[in-house]
Order: C-alpha cells, then structure tokens, then sequence
C-alpha cells in the first residue's frame, strides 16, 4: 500500500489512451457513468415500515465510484447526481411518503444524499494512497465513506429533518431507524463491492 499519492483505477485507463483528449474522453466518460449508476441504484429500493429511510443500492455505488475514480472525480459524479435532484429530474428513489425532487434534500434522507460528495471524496484520497489495490485495504476505504454517510445521515435526521409536522426525534432516535437497521445489508454489500477494483487493478497488471 503506498503511503503517497498514487494512480486510481480510471486514471490507469485514462493513461493508456492514445492521446490527451482520449484521456479526458475516458475520465468523462467514468464519471458520467457512476452518477448514472447512482440513479439506477436510487430505483432498486426497499421501503421499511418501521423508518422513512428505505433502504438501496446507492451508498455501495458512491463507495465504489470513489474508490476507482479517486477524490475529485468521485465527489464530481456525485455532485452531478444532487444537481440533476435539485433541477426537479426523477433521479431519487421512489417514495410514497419522502418529499419530491429537490425538496428530498431537506426530508429524513437528506444527510444521506448531501454526504455522497464528501464519502466519495474520503474513499477516493484513500484510494489515491494505494488502499485500493488490495482487498482487505479497499474495504477499510469503503468503511471510512461508510462512516461518513452515517454520520451525516444521522445528524440530519436526528436533529433538522422535518416529516409532515413532526419534529426531528433527535440523534438516539434516529440511530434506531437511520443506522441501525442498515449496518447488517450495507456491510454484506461492501464486503462483496470492495473486491472489484482490486479484480479488476489484478487484470490490468497494475496491483501491489
């Protein structure tokens, strides 16, 4: 693992194009299709009866953008993702009780939404020291984006979010129906996410 600095998965593939412009093409073209898959991923959720938190594939997708684009373009994809929320395009998860378009933002899963940026910042500047060429090391990256997800979300929820006239229920509530519940299939997704960057850094010939 390299204590410095180092090469993230895209930029290894962006280094190999034929020119400067397939380079940018390539980093683009990641970028794009993280924050699309953040959509997509934003559409496979389960509500559950007990929370206004349902429960999807999008943390796993911010955690693995981050950890193959790195910080600045992780935290891009994602930013590009709350953008296309606040211009009011159906890119949040479906919900019957959790406010509309760029109202979300200020409902229950709010912290959640507004810490993709900075967890795939945190995951991707691990990355960039090497933490992504192992798997044991990509998971530890994953879990510090984790941590921030939660934390954030938690915060949120506990102390500013807003359900019809309710006040928020405050941090030890919301540990109850914004984490706990969660940590079992979030840590079962990352534990089979965090293998495929360091796959696929084995199959360029390129890990540690």
């Amino acid at each position: 693992m390299a204590a410095s600095s180092s090469t993230t998965l895209v930029h290894a593939l962006a280094a190999r194009g034929a020119s400067a412009e397939t380079a940018r093409g390539i980093r683009i073209a990641s970028l794009l299709f993280v924050t699309v898959l953040t959509i997509v991923a934003a559409q496979v959720s389960v509500p559950l009866p007990f929370t206004a938190v349902p429960l999807t594939l999008q943390p796993m997708v911010v955690l693995l953008g981050g950890l193959a684009l790195g910080s600045r373009l992780g935290s891009a994809s994602q930013i590009l993702y709350l953008a296309a929320g606040l211009a009011g395009l159906p890119v949040f998860a479906a919900s019957a009780v959790l406010p509309p378009g760029p109202l979300r933002l200020l409902g229950p899963t709010g912290g959640y939404l507004m810490a993709y940026p900075v967890a795939a910042f945190v995951t991707g500047y691990l990355a960039e020291r090497g933490f992504d060429r192992k798997y044991v090391t990509s998971v530890l990256a994953m879990l510090a984006g984790l941590l921030v997800i939660y934390s954030a979300g938690v915060t949120w929820l506990g102390l500013f979010a807003r359900t019809g006239e309710a006040a928020a229920p405050g941090v030890n509530a919301a540990f109850y129906t914004g984490v706990y519940p969660f940590i079992a299939p979030d840590l079962i997704k990352l534990a089979i996410a965090a293998g495929f960057v360091p796959a696929l850094w084995r199959l360029l010939g390129r890990s540690h």
